[in-house]
């Protein structure tokens, strides 16, 4: 077992045993579960010198000694393939996966595996501080005499992932996935510890939908530094997958310019949505409800409808109530899922469907909406404008998301599920 710290800086010897220079620095090849060092950074004479690991007989705290005495002193030039440990990765930034948070590089473990020396693991513990200082071994000493212990914590390679705007950041990101694995509510806080570059560094790793998940867990402010960060044709694609509402109040939040410019790169129809959106007041039953429902007509009998469900994939918040309109898009009728799974397949729907459906009007106020999911105990209520037509639907936990302060507003999970899909309005 070697840490990085104690290599750099010790001296490095030819095969007689005469000085050459000193460690500079270590060379990984990315892509292995543990990267192979490939070679040695050599300082001599001012310049620095790359050496193969294949010219390398040991290396351990006393320094490196070759097995040649023929040394090539060409300028180092770094592979695509390869970092520098102390440079591009000592005193950096990480993601610890397993902990859900930002830590920082300390040292770094290297083993022997195979019979080649890897990067097994980074010590984001007070140890790693102490031995850079080289006051590990007396530290040690002086804790045992009162009985306390020196904190060590390490990270396995596999559970790190860069997230500084570096050059391994860049280079690590590709064989690391455990990023985008973690629950958005986790990658949000990850996110909001990071500096606003390092932010749109991490964001640019992930897909559209993992990012627009993240964000939409994230405070409002957060939010508009990132999608204004951002190059505006990857805001607009992540803005689509987002909830239309969300996608809404985000947007209002932009700066004008970086408003015109995202919104002229969405899909046309989604741009539509999130504009007819952003009309209503954002504490009015308008403002609050997403556009993304399931409504059929009520000539459809359950077997009909059951296929059109299939046909749509609506993602599971919007599925769990059917709404059922007229050729003039009136709301006439609602029914649950589980009326609708339980009804004979050449059932009319009309005829088994809740035709006196309890709905708000678009400007009802968030109180009025709350009051009302409350009183009847429902999952989500339509919205209807003037006439009746069906604008809208309010989820239970966007309506509770209206009456709390953000930092309870965070904490509200999705009652639902999320699969991808496009209801059919």
């Amino acid at each position: 077992m070697l840490y990085l710290s104690q290599a750099i800086g010790r001296p490095v010897r030819d095969e007689l045993g005469e000085p050459i220079g000193t460690v500079a620095d270590l060379i990984v090849a990315i892509g292995d579960r543990y990267p192979p060092v490939t070679g040695i950074v050599v300082k001599t004479n001012g310049r620095e010198i790359f050496l193969q690991w294949q010219s390398v007989a040991s290396l351990d705290s006393g320094g490196a000694t070759l097995r040649t005495t023929a040394i090539d002193i060409s300028k180092f030039h770094q592979r695509p393939n390869e970092i520098r440990l102390k440079r591009d990765l000592m005193d950096r930034q990480i993601v610890d996966i397993d902990g859900r948070k930002v830590v920082r590089v300390n040292d770094l473990r290297l083993d022997e595996v195979e019979g080649a020396l890897h990067l097994v693991a980074v010590d984001v513990g007070a140890s790693g501080l102490l031995r850079r200082l080289g006051i590990e071994g007396p530290w040690r000493t002086l804790a045992r005499g009162l009985h306390r212990e020196v904190p060590e914590r390490y990270i396995d390679w596999e559970d790190v992932d860069p997230v500084e705007r570096t050059i391994a950041s860049v280079k690590l990101r590709v064989p690391h996935k455990g990023l985008a694995e973690l629950h958005p509510a986790d990658l949000a806080t990850i996110i909001d510890q990071l500096s606003r570059n390092d932010r749109v560094g991490l964001i640019a790793s992930l897909d559209d939908e993992a990012a627009a998940d993240a964000i939409g867990e994230m405070e409002p402010e957060t939010q508009v530094d990132i999608l204004e960060d951002l190059e505006p044709a990857r805001a607009a694609d992540i803005l689509e997958e987002m909830d239309p509402d969300e996608a809404a109040d985000l947007v209002a939040d932009l700066s004008d310019e970086s408003r015109e410019e995202i919104l002229g790169l969405m899909e046309k129809d989604e741009a539509q949505e999130v504009q007819e959106l952003m009309t209503y007041d954002e504490d009015t039953a308008g403002g609050i409800m997403t556009t993304e429902f399931v409504a059929v007509p009520a000539s459809l009998t359950a077997a009909e409808t059951i296929d059109r469900l299939r046909e749509l994939e609506p993602n599971a918040e919007t599925i769990y109530y059917v709404y059922v309109t007229d050729d003039a898009g009136k709301l006439v009728g609602v029914l649950s899922l589980r009326d609708l799974i339980v009804a004979k397949p050449n059932t009319q729907i009309s005829t088994c469907m809740y035709d006196e459906p309890v709905a708000v009007k678009t400007d009802a106020s968030a109180e009025e909406v709350t009051e009302v999911v409350a009183r009847y105990n429902l999952l989500a209520v339509p919205v209807v404008d003037g006439e009746g037509h069906l604008e809208g639907i309010v989820t239970v936990d966007d309506a509770i998301d209206t009456l709390l302060p953000r930092p309870a507003k965070i904490r509200i999970p999705r009652i639902f599920g999320r699969t991808s899909g496009t209801p059919e309005r």
